[in-house]
Formats: C-alpha cells, structure tokens, sequence
C-alpha cells in the first residue's frame, strides 16, 4: 500500500511530461476532477495537479530530445547523488544528473538497463505527493519490462527492494515489490513488475513505468477518459481477488491505468 510516510525506495512524486499542458489540464481535470496550480513565473510552465487542496501529481513541458508525452514516477531517495553512482554501477543510464529544483528537493533522472525510464526525488521544502490511495489519485506503480529477471536486479541493487512473485492467469509471472519499511500495518506492496510477452516485443514494445489512479467507478471514468479522446489499451476488465481495471492512453500518447480495489490485495 502506498502512503505519504515516504521511506527510500518508495514512490514519493508523479509528474507527466506533455507537449501542451493546456490540453492535459482540461483532459485530466475532466476526468479526475483535478485542478491545476502553477509551480511559478520561473518554473517553465510546470504546476501542480491537486485534489481538494492536496497535491497529487504534476505536469511540466517535454524537456529531451525526442521525448513523448509520458508519466514519470520518481522514487524517494535520501541522497540523490549517491542514487545516481548506484544507477551507474547497477548498469543504469543517467539521463539528467542530480540537480537542485530551487528549495523544493533534489532530482535525478534514470534509465533501467531494460530500457524503462524513472527518476528520483530528494526532498527539500517539497516532501512529496500530499495525497495517495485516495479516489482519483495515485494508489498503485507498474513497470512492463522486456526483462523482468534483469529489472529485479537493477532496483533491488538501487534500492533494496524485497519481491514476492505470484502465478497468474496461465503461467505468468506478476512481482509486487516493496521498500523496507515501506507501507503501513504490514502491508509494504507499492507497485508491481511484469514480463512482456515475447510477441509484445517483437513487434516492439519497450520497457515502461506507468502510474495506477484509484477511481471508484472504472467504466465510469473509462468512458470519462475515452470520450475526451483517451486510446483505449485495455477496456474495463475484472481481475479476481484485486479489483476492476482497465489501461489507456491519454490523448498525448501518456499510459496511465484505472483501478477499483486494492492493487495489493491477492
């Protein structure tokens, strides 16, 4: 389970990168009911997604060469230089190395050596993410990967994750992983991992993190999103013991997932 009490290795800040923050406003105020406050004159166009007042995720200019429109989760880390030499020996790519965000934190931005991107959040006067599990905010963070066993690797050397595989449907394998100390009352699970199918591949799927928003109505928020121009990935679909779900892609190109239930619940 997630929460605010952000410990190392945890997911503590969401922001998404869009090509016209304009339009990503008025597509997920639509659908989450979110609100958009600007990080600033100096901040490049950058805000804030709140939620009856709480910050719940952020959304900011494409920035790279080459980049699309994508969500990026940033994992908690005490030092975000120390993170960047563990990335290097773990055989990870520094896309931005660490760099102070006026006296809001620290950041440094990663690629897995599957080829997943994510990044890091030092805090400084910005701790994190004011609301988690919460209806229409972040409760749950999956990386599709084209190598499971190699991303298990990378992230328990980065941040000490601890894995528990379940069997699912057929003979796939789904890898819930948790921060020591992560997560409350025991229940530490703060995003799952998954190995592509080899036919995902080959026809060219790449490695991904993508953030889980808690709805409480699935199909409801589907035809929200789907009728302001979202791709549908996978339509509304029952998983047995977790929840209702369904995956998307906003209008930009952004994957992001909906989910009634506990994503942690097996």
């Amino acid at each position: 389970m997630l929460t605010t009490s952000y410990v190392p290795g945890t997911p503590n800040w969401l922001d998404l990168g869009a090509p016209d923050i304009d339009a990503a406003v008025s597509f997920y105020s639509a659908v989450f009911g979110w609100t958009f406050v600007s990080a600033g004159p100096d901040a490049g166009g950058y805000g804030f997604f709140q939620l009856n007042g709480r910050t719940v995720a952020a959304v900011g200019p494409l920035t790279e060469d080459g980049a699309s429109s994508s969500w990026t989760v940033y994992f908690h880390s005490t030092d975000a230089d120390r993170t960047t030499d563990a990335v290097r020996q773990a055989g990870g790519k520094v896309r931005r190395p660490a760099m102070d965000v006026f006296t809001a934190g620290r950041l440094a931005a990663f690629t897995d050596p599957t080829g997943a991107e994510f990044a890091v959040w030092q805090p400084g006067g910005v701790g994190g993410l004011e609301a988690v599990m919460d209806a229409n905010s972040l409760c749950w963070t999956e990386l599709h990967t084209i190598d499971a066993a190699a991303a298990k690797e990378f992230y328990r050397s980065v941040f000490a994750w601890d894995y528990q595989d379940m069997t699912m449907a057929g003979d796939m394998v789904y890898t819930v992983a948790s921060s020591p100390g992560g997560g409350v009352e025991g229940d530490t699970g703060q995003g799952g991992i998954m190995q592509l199918p080899k036919e995902n591949v080959l026809a060219g799927s790449t490695s991904e993190w993508h953030p889980y928003f808690g709805v409480q109505d699935c199909d409801a928020t589907f035809t929200a999103a789907t009728e302001r121009g979202a791709t549908v990935m996978m339509p509304p679909s029952d998983a047995p013991g977790v929840g209702r779900l369904a995956m998307l892609r906003d209008p930009a190109g952004a994957q992001f997932a909906l989910i009634k239930g506990d994503p942690t619940t097996t």
